[in-house]
């Protein structure tokens, strides 16, 4: 265990988070063709200290409030989409290690700047055994894996009951399979290739039941009166995602404007595209949608944080709009990135180019099962109507 420091205020986090920005932009070209980040960004990100952001104190971790996480993240999505969705998989992994028991915590933590990557879709099977479980199974989209020293995976198990329900457990990323199956058209950086467990033995301990934790029956007892590590875990695991989607939209911005002054519209007489009207309503809706998606995203982190600090109780309602918010951060952020692309021409689909890789990023962004804008609409008009609601994830 480390010794408990004062962590940084909200201000220098987001500021150290900005002064990576030219390094992860430079970077960004290598980590899409290598469908990886780049060594030097990892380390960029540590020495920023991106990795302590949702780590216990007594850790030397940050224990950051959402709000500073999804800014923090907003400002190294500007830089790099994939750089900024890896850093908020491991934050939410991190932070879910807090929920594990405090055994567990000081075996994961005692590594500084530790990354435990993971995934919440349950694609194995777990076998109770004397002294934990055996597990078999292949986990898809397993982001940061080629860098990570620890697996949040999930598995479906038999309970005392007789019913079949998932299983979370911790492993470490030597007793799993990689496998390179990461080709995409967008988030290539990200490196999120598949993990497979053949025959592997997890102590108990180690293990905790999906269900309980799905509703705040968390095993820490160091971490039980935290307001950081008491919230929703769903709900904390979409919200942390978002900072992405809103460094997105800046991204497109930044490039946009960069370009316009020696940009002409073709085969028109305007020879400055700054000139035309076009161009104004353009720009003009473009920073509109990434207001909205602003809003969303700043609500979402506000009602977690306020919440946990008061310790207030959630109804479906209230889930289901976290939900929502996270969905429409990332459909607003997309529609704002969606119209700078139209408005950039045909030089704009050049790889030399960032806002043809920022569109691939935004729509791939978009495509997240947990986010999908037309999936939480339609699971907040349950809500709204008085209906059960057709997921466990809430």
């Amino acid at each position: 265990m480390t010794e408990i420091i004062d962590a940084p205020s909200k201000p220098e986090l987001v500021r150290r988070a900005a002064d990576l920005v030219p390094h992860l932009q430079e970077k960004a070209p290598w980590a899409e063709e290598n469908r990886r980040l780049h060594e030097e960004s990892i380390e960029a990100m540590a020495d920023a200290g991106i990795f302590k952001l949702r780590v216990p104190a007594r850790y030397g971790g940050y224990e950051a409030d959402m709000r500073t996480l999804v800014d923090v993240l907003t400002q190294v999505g500007r830089g790099d989409a994939s750089a900024a969705w890896t850093a908020a998989v491991w934050s939410i992994c991190n932070w879910l290690v807090g929920l594990f028991p405090d055994e567990v915590q000081d075996e994961v933590f005692s590594t500084p700047d530790v990354r435990v990557c993971g995934l919440l879709s349950p694609t194995g099977m777990a076998t109770p055994t004397d002294g934990g479980y055996v597990v078999n199974g292949k986990w898809a989209f397993n982001t940061g894996s080629l860098h990570s020293q620890w697996n949040e995976l999930v598995a479906i198990a038999p309970m005392p009951d007789g019913q079949m329900a998932p299983i979370m457990a911790l492993v470490p990323m030597s007793d799993l399979q990689i496998i390179d199956d990461w080709h995409t058209a967008g988030l290539r950086g990200s490196g999120s290739v598949s993990t497979v467990a053949q025959d592997l033995f997890i102590p108990a301990h180690r293990v905790q039941p999906m269900g309980g934790m799905l509703h705040e029956q968390y095993a820490s007892e160091r971490n039980r009166d935290n307001p950081v590590y008491r919230g929703p875990l769903l709900l904390t695991a979409c919200t942390s995602t978002i900072g992405t989607a809103l460094g997105l939209a800046e991204a497109a911005r930044d490039v946009f404007f960069e370009r316009l002054p020696d940009r002409k519209i073709t085969y028109t007489s305007y020879e400055k595209q700054s000139e035309a009207p076009i161009t104004h309503l353009e720009v003009a809706e473009a920073e509109v949608k990434a207001d909205e998606a602003r809003f969303h995203a700043h609500r979402a982190a506000g009602e977690l944080d306020y919440r946990n600090t008061n310790g207030d109780s959630w109804s479906l309602r209230d889930r289901a709009r976290i939900r929502l918010d996270a969905s429409y951060t990332i459909q607003r952020a997309k529609e704002s990135v969606d119209i700078l692309n139209n408005a950039s021409g045909a030089s704009s689909i050049y790889e030399s180019v960032p806002m043809q890789r920022i569109e691939r990023d935004v729509q791939t962004l978009n495509q997240h099962a947990i986010l999908h804008p037309a999936t939480n609409l339609e699971l907040y008009g349950r809500i709204l109507c008085g209906l059960e609601p057709n997921t466990l994830y809430m």
